[in-house]
């Protein structure tokens, strides 16, 4: 199938053309259509599969079939994602997309000031995207109003529940009009997701293009055991000797992102960190300069890096193994996109062995366990106890958001 099959007008499918693309992906075969017919809709997608454009080409083109006000546009499209990374790069691919109809369109989210946001709020737009918090500011300062709203997109949906938003997002649909058209996009499912697809979509249509909470098959996956003291050091080595370009390097923490990303500094790797903690713009700049190959390796933790979209990003390591086995799932995710392959390499240490099992359980796949000549795991070290606490529940047990780790409890600070 063509894009020009899909019922799109001719202004779309110029910027879809402008893109570089032909052919749609599965996710946007199966989503544009019922789109189109105003139906809601539950998908379940990888990262990585072209979702987005998947609702932003339908939705502009349901736009453009209605009369605009042309001397103030009022606010018709809401799309909520999690973090503001994910905000930014949806709100660029809607710009892309729409680059050749007149809709004005907006992103807000917090860490920047906000009366920028009023004033382009205030003149005007008909596309926002919007993260939860800052947009719950800005309706508590009176300065939005959704009660025009006909599409409601909710993006990365289990991300959002898994940092804690789902009472932001009740609040947030609260406000909206009862009629309207709910689309919402989710890589995993759960019994929270369920209850939410229940209280917002009617009669939905259901898009899967990917087995549900399973790993890309064009990425190679691979687990070297080692010692957890060696595991920067042998991040190093493979760096350094395999010739590695543009690496994801994942830590469960912002304070060991920060002292990888300077350990590799040091001995001549270029590297940043990207975390809750640092400023939108050093974000910003950590991913510009990684896109553009001026640094190297990029470190970050869960909460900074869902949403990233780097194009043909070839290699993810996990130097550490996440403790929610579908955080595993995203984090490679980020890799064999969009039909490129990719390579997941993690690092796992004698504590984690329960962790790696977990993830083995829940995508159905068991790994060969690699040792790298010199750094042998030492058979004396025994694996510490599990610690029942913040963040630390075992797997396969249910998940409680008043439990979650303080990444994603912190979400005033990071929306």
């Amino acid at each position: 199938m063509l894009f020009s099959q899909l019922n799109l007008s001719a202004p779309l499918l110029k910027a879809v053309q402008d893109e570089g693309y032909t052919t749609p992906t599965p996710v946007q075969e199966k989503a544009i259509p019922p789109i189109l017919e105003g139906r809601d809709m539950l998908a379940g997608a990888q990262t990585g599969t072209g979702k987005t454009a998947g609702f932003t080409l339908p939705i502009l083109e349901l736009l453009s079939q209605k009369p605009r006000n042309k001397v103030k546009p009022v606010l018709r499209v809401l799309i909520l994602t999690p973090t503001r990374e994910l905000a930014a790069q949806v709100q660029e691919s809607v710009k892309a997309y729409g680059k050749y109809l007149p809709f004005k369109s907006a992103v807000i989210f917090g860490g920047v000031g906000i009366n920028p946001q009023i004033q382009i709020l205030r003149a005007g737009i008909d596309i926002l995207v919007a993260t939860p918090g800052r947009l719950l500011d800005h309706v508590s300062q009176g300065t939005i109003d959704l009660k025009h709203i006909e599409t409601f997109v909710l993006d990365e949906a289990d991300r959002m529940l898994d940092m804690g938003f789902v009472k932001d997002i009740r609040r947030v649909i609260a406000l909206l009009p009862t009629k309207r058209q709910n689309l919402l996009f989710s890589a995993t499912y759960s019994d929270d997701i369920k209850k939410l697809c229940e209280s917002i979509l009617k009669n939905p249509v259901i898009v899967e293009v990917a087995r549900r909470n399973t790993s890309s098959e064009l990425v190679k996956q691979r687990v070297i055991m080692v010692d957890c003291k060696r595991k920067t050091a042998l991040l190093a080595k493979l760096i350094q000797e395999n010739k590695w370009e543009q690496i994801l390097v994942f830590t469960r923490t912002k304070h060991h992102a920060n002292k990888v990303s300077e350990y590799l500094a040091k001995i001549g790797i270029n590297s940043a960190a990207i975390h809750g903690n640092k400023s939108q713009g050093a974000r910003t700049k950590a991913l510009a300069d990684f896109k553009n190959g001026s640094v190297k390796v990029l470190v970050a933790t869960d909460i900074a890096a869902r949403g990233l979209d780097i194009d043909q990003l070839p290699y993810v390591v996990n130097l550490e193994l996440p403790n929610i086995a579908e955080d595993y799932v995203h984090r490679i995710g980020r890799t064999g996109r969009a039909g490129n392959n990719g390579e997941a390499i993690s690092l796992v240490c004698v504590d984690e062995h329960e962790y790696l099992r977990g993830i083995e359980k829940l995508v159905n796949k068991k790994f060969e366990r690699e040792i790298v000549e010199g750094f042998e795991p030492n058979p004396e070290i025994k694996a510490e106890p599990i610690q029942q606490g913040r963040g630390s529940k075992p797997q396969g047990q249910p998940r409680r958001r008043d439990n979650a780790p303080r990444e994603y409890v912190e979400k005033r600070r990071n929306r």
